[in-house]
């Protein structure tokens, strides 16, 4: 039950994390666990002050990985956890942790017409936070890549039409002018099926896989274009931020 006043490091609006820096003797701390290797069904637990009740633990499954929520701008590169554990105001910022009492997570936003909880959880991967935080401590801002697309789901038409034997990926509808798609010779009608060695299944994955790769770093993609498979190589620009 310790107070102390914390210097802001550095804040990341886009995650909507911030790193504080504390002085003080004999702190706690916490294991960081491998967000990577959770899978859906894991039993997680969450610990907050949901309507500041102190310490209250609750457990639930991870529900889904690799979410996008829209909300304030903070979603689109932020591959959030969904769980049905039971987070209510008061839980924010608090640990999500693994059965082997890692923190997994951290526990960001609800979905709810109610204010309250409705079985919808959503947590920051820690992979994603640590990421960030070492960014903010190393050079005061986090990088993101950046493509310059516009760009929508494949449907089942479209999968026909390509040859594919499922729709899947991102179908890109437009392309920035002199961005770093554009200068590798993405296309529009182009169908990203694969960038930086990970699977792209939906189009809000294709975000989240670029968002993770800092700017200026050289990254290839598999493209279906015309039916047929051909791979392009990116560098990748910076994700412009207006805070």
């Amino acid at each position: 039950r310790r107070e102390f006043k914390a210097e802001v490091i550095g804040v990341d609006p886009l995650s909507d994390l911030a790193v504080l820096k504390v002085n003080g003797e004999d702190l706690p701390s916490v294991n960081i666990g491998n967000s990577n290797e959770l899978k859906v069904g894991d039993w997680v637990v969450a610990i907050g002050s949901p309507f500041s009740f102190d310490f209250s633990v609750t457990a639930g499954i991870v529900s889904a990985k690799g979410r996008s929520i829209q909300n304030n701008n903070i979603g689109n590169y932020v591959p959030f956890l969904q769980t049905d554990v039971a987070i209510n105001p008061g839980n924010s910022g608090g640990p999500l942790f693994n059965l082997d009492g890692e923190v997994v997570g951290i526990n960001s936003q609800i979905y709810s017409r109610s204010g309250g909880y409705q079985g919808l959880a959503f947590a920051i991967p820690i992979n994603v936070a640590v990421d960030v935080a070492e960014q903010i401590i190393s050079v005061g801002t986090v990088s993101r890549g950046y493509l310059g697309v516009r760009m929508s789901e494949v449907d089942s038409d479209l999968a026909e039409a390509l040859g594919m034997r499922k729709p899947y990926g991102a179908l890109i509808n437009d392309v920035e002018e002199d961005g770093s798609a554009d200068e590798a010779g993405l296309l529009p009608g182009d169908v990203i099926i694969e960038f930086d060695d990970k699977e792209i299944k939906f189009s809000t994955d294709l975000p989240h896989v670029v968002g993770q790769i800092k700017s200026g770093t050289k990254a290839n993609a598999k493209v279906i274009r015309d039916g047929k498979e051909i791979t392009l190589d990116f560098v990748l620009g910076e994700l412009p931020v207006n805070n």
